[in-house]
């Protein structure tokens, strides 16, 4: 059965949710992305056949849903906090499961903690010098975003703090999304998922901005990810440039990647395909 539990880190609480099995050999770790929280995972959760034999793990990250933080967050800190919670809950060596910007945690921590990694599974990797769009402008314009989100900061300690933020469920969201693309063929899921006004209601503007900033940051060294790694690709990403992606992750050594066919959001477009592939590859290479 899944618990809510948080971990107190200098100053802040970190709010997880942990399906502990008896017996478990293997312990799963999800990371959310950009502007997200932990019911992104939500309907894998509920559908895994990992569930029960595996512990299963979803958090908040930093700055996110109910681990709610006003200070400097980005990738060094996101990777420090899941060392921490992966301590305290004594779960090395992690499966860790990223998406989007999860992916980048993802890859850090493997690179930097690689004796507490068993094996990596990166859902739509997002590659910084090959995104496009928004997240590709955001990029370019990184020069800008560092002292926008220092006058936001500021802003918000002397004017404007501790604001409340609802929580938003992702898996209410994707099956309305499910259900509006369905009924509207002519529309494309970056018209509903690419506004970020959609996402201000449930996160500070200038968490948002660090996400972007992090977004497009360098990735670490692929070649020092040593652990198992499974990549899953959406076919039709608009958000980027598929093929150069896909070879610039060959300097992973040990590397599976299979394809999914949908845009950027393949655990909303296709989460049973995508299930099936993590569930599958999981009991091939981690029995």
């Amino acid at each position: 059965m899944e618990t809510k539990k948080t971990l107190a880190l200098d100053g802040f609480t970190l709010t997880y949710w942990l399906d502990r099995a008896a017996g478990a050999r293997h312990s799963l770790v999800m990371i959310h992305g950009l502007a997200s929280n932990h019911t992104r995972w939500s309907e894998f959760v509920e559908g895994t056949t990992l569930s029960g034999q595996w512990n299963l793990l979803r958090l908040d990250q930093r700055g996110h849903g109910e681990s709610m933080y006003w200070g400097r967050i980005n990738r060094e800190r996101w990777v420090a906090d899941l060392d921490a919670l992966i301590s305290a809950e004594e779960l090395a060596p992690a499966v860790l499961l990223g998406h989007s910007l999860g992916v980048e945690t993802a890859m850090d921590f493997a690179v930097t903690h690689p004796g507490r990694v068993e094996a990596v599974i990166l859902i739509d990797p997002v590659i910084p010098e090959y995104l496009t769009g928004l997240l590709g402008w955001s990029r370019r314009l990184h020069w800008l975003l560092k002292p926008t989100i220092w006058l936001i900061q500021l802003f918000n300690r002397l004017v404007y703090r501790r604001q409340h933020f609802p929580p938003r469920d992702l898996h209410a969201l994707d099956r309305q999304t499910r259900a509006t693309l369905a009924a509207n063929p002519g529309m494309h899921i970056t018209d509903l998922y690419m506004n970020p006004s959609a996402d201000f209601p449930y996160i500070p503007f200038a968490n948002y901005l660090q996400d972007l900033f992090e977004v497009g940051r360098a990735l670490p060294d692929l070649s020092a990810i040593r652990a198992p790694t499974l990549v899953l690709m959406s076919s039709g990403s608009t958000l980027s440039d598929i093929g150069k992606s896909r070879v610039r992750l060959q300097a992973i050594p040990n590397l599976e990647i299979q394809q999914i066919e949908c845009d950027h959001w393949p655990l909303t477009e296709k989460p049973a395909e995508v299930r099936q592939a993590i569930d599958d590859w999981c009991r091939k290479n981690l029995p």
